[in-house]
């Protein structure tokens, strides 16, 4: 005896969010930022094989402007960092960023103090993808799973204070000489 009865047939109910989430995940434009040997495998997710437009990724964007998802493929120097940044600063929201390869995510095999030892030192990132390098199975893979994160974001203020929150969690993280355990 829901609402679900009472209206009649071919009525859709949903709500804002999920319209947008919905609309929102459809319609992602990664930028390229493609680094080490990962970017090959992001180029080969981009091409005829694994064919990105069945996600709604139509074209990799050269411009930070016209992208919402960041896809960081490879290991990212201590110079890099900034332009990564600066990068992510130009990009509209909302906006998501996928780790891709263990050299993104935690500096893989490079712990020394030219590599960053995870990107999530300088911007939030949404998905982490292992690997070394991880096959474009795994990245489609990945993109699901944010579809589905981004399916279900809230909008307005409560979309900002996540952002926030997340924003200061990757300012907040210690620094890669400070840590402690594994990494000396």
């Amino acid at each position: 005896m829901g609402i679900e009865e009472k209206v009649p047939s071919g009525l859709l109910l949903t709500t804002v969010e999920l319209a947008a989430g919905w609309v929102r995940k459809g319609s992602l434009w990664p930028a390229t930022f493609g680094l080490a040997c990962c970017a090959i495998e992001m180029m080969s997710f981009g091409g005829p094989r694994h064919d990105s437009s069945r996600f709604g990724m139509e074209v990799f964007r050269a411009s930070p402007r016209q992208a919402d998802l960041m896809i960081v493929a490879g290991r990212v120097s201590q110079k890099m960092a900034p332009v990564l940044r600066q990068i992510y600063d130009q990009m509209p929201g909302p906006k998501w960023v996928l780790s891709m390869g263990v050299c993104a995510s935690s500096g893989g095999m490079f712990n020394n103090y030219a590599i960053l030892q995870g990107v999530d030192h300088v911007v939030p990132v949404d998905i982490y993808l292992p690997g070394c390098p991880p096959r474009p199975e795994m990245l489609m893979d990945s993109i699901i799973k944010l579809h589905e994160q981004i399916q279900h974001e809230p909008l307005g203020a409560h979309r900002e204070a996540i952002e926030n929150e997340q924003e200061q969690a990757a300012v907040n993280a210690p620094a890669t000489h400070e840590m402690k355990g594994l990494l000396r």
